[in-house]
């Protein structure tokens, strides 16, 4: 039985190919799972004062490719709020109101989350 090199390459890169598909596909994945839990976690840390605030935070994807995914959390109604309520601005009268971190933390721990899970989930 005698094979072709051009077929071993075709079949090689057919296989990586498979592969690149099935590792992206996973990573969309575990990219939207956190994005949803990043969400959550943004809600429950939010100032309340109202709670139409808190209520307005939403994931939209703003990019979808192929082999790419980039996705949003942001705070529909009120987007200029978020940078004050997050790091403190000053007072009219004078005087400093102090921010109340939670984009941040939130961010950071998706960030973690985020590796741990393609991690995991690349080596299955």
């Amino acid at each position: 039985m005698s094979y072709r090199v051009d077929d071993l390459s075709r079949e090689v890169k057919a296989q990586l190919q498979a592969y690149c598909d099935e590792v992206t596909e996973a990573v969309k994945a575990e990219v939207d799972t956190v994005a949803e839990e990043c969400l959550q976690e943004i809600k429950a840390n939010s100032p309340v004062r109202t709670g139409r605030y808190r209520k307005g935070w939403r994931k939209e994807v703003s990019y979808e490719s192929r082999d790419d995914i980039r996705i949003t959390v942001r705070n529909k109604p009120y987007p200029g709020l978020t940078h004050l309520l997050e790091n403190g601005h000053a007072k009219a009268g004078g005087g400093r109101v102090e921010g109340i971190p939670h984009i941040k933390p939130a961010e950071l721990h998706a960030a973690e989350k985020l590796a741990d899970k393609v991690k995991v989930r690349l080596k299955k």
